[in-house]
């Protein structure tokens, strides 16, 4: 149940997360928005690249989650594209990432942002920050695995 894949519309992703830590757990919860903030979101119009998380008071909020205002917007549109907002989830669920995070190394980081059944969710990952010679290891184990991959296919198509 800790595990879930976003299978809906993506419309925000966080490539610098998997660069900049080892994803070790994530969580699907739903976002807390205003009418002219779904359109926004459902139009594409967000951002998570900056964005992080915080658990305070036994309750998830997402921070600089970046959603452009509504153009067609009214009153309710908000004031602040980058406000605070809060996160769904279960209590059950905020504990175990709260004992997850406190441990030394480890934060909460926003990884993407979909739509799945009409509702807006946010996959949050719990990280370890990487060192810089893990950076320069992950994109050397990609480096080989892109080029055993395109041997493969030349292997292929010379067998043909």
């Amino acid at each position: 149940m800790a595990t879930k894949k976003a299978d809906g519309k993506l419309l925000a992703q966080n490539k610098k997360a998997s660069h900049d830590y080892f994803i070790e757990d994530t969580y699907e919860c739903g976002l807390v928005l205003t009418g002219t903030e779904i359109k926004s979101l459902r139009a594409g119009k967000a951002n998570i690249g900056d964005s992080f998380s915080t658990i305070r008071n036994g309750e998830a909020f997402v921070h600089n989650m970046h959603i452009s205002p509504f153009d067609q917007g009214n009153r309710s549109n908000p004031e602040d594209p980058t406000r605070t907002r809060k996160l769904l989830l279960k209590k059950v669920q905020i504990a175990k990432i709260l004992g997850q995070a406190k441990q030394e190394g480890y934060t909460v980081v926003p990884l993407k942002v979909y739509i799945r059944n009409g509702y807006a969710k946010l996959l949050i990952g719990i990280g370890k920050g990487k060192k810089q010679y893990d950076k320069r290891e992950s994109a050397a184990k990609k480096d080989a695995q892109r080029d055993i991959q395109r041997a493969l296919r030349e292997k292929q198509k010379i067998a043909r």
